[in-house]
């Protein structure tokens, strides 16, 4: 089965990768703090989705 909120804060962390990339955002900005976060709720995710087997 997809795991669709995992597959949203992916495409969420790649869309805002890209726009930080173009724009050359230093790591103050909210853009790169939102990036931080998702990679923390990915990480807590999967460790989630790995205990529950």
């Amino acid at each position: 089965m997809a795991d669709l909120y995992l597959k949203n804060l992916e495409s969420e962390r790649r869309q805002l990768w890209a726009t930080c990339r173009l724009k050359g955002l230093p790591k103050d900005t909210p853009e790169r703090q939102r990036i931080v976060a998702i990679d923390a709720a990915i990480a807590a995710h999967k460790a989630k989705a790995k205990a529950a087997e």
